[in-house]
């Protein structure tokens, strides 16, 4: 059997993320009822939790980016003031 906290990765992701399980499973390539499904049955598959697991990492990711161009533009306009 799965552990619980597991088991609720979607709603804990969903919820923070601010995201409905239409939206979340949109972005990782599940149906809705593909994600209720598995909350309401307390399972949580490998390729679910792994698909789940990368869309986090690839957020984490997104943002290091948008930081990074941020502030090189940040550094560019310091610079150009100089």
């Amino acid at each position: 059997m799965e552990k619980k906290e597991e088991v609720h990765l979607v709603k804990r992701v969903a919820k923070e993320l601010g995201l409905t399980y239409r939206e979340l499973g949109e972005e990782i390539g599940y149906s809705e009822s593909n994600l209720r499904k598995s909350v309401s049955e307390n399972r949580l598959s490998v390729p679910l939790k792994k698909a789940i697991e990368l869309y986090l990492e690839n957020q984490k990711v997104k943002k290091l980016t948008e930081e990074r161009e941020n502030l090189k533009d940040m550094l560019r306009t310091f610079l150009s003031k100089i």
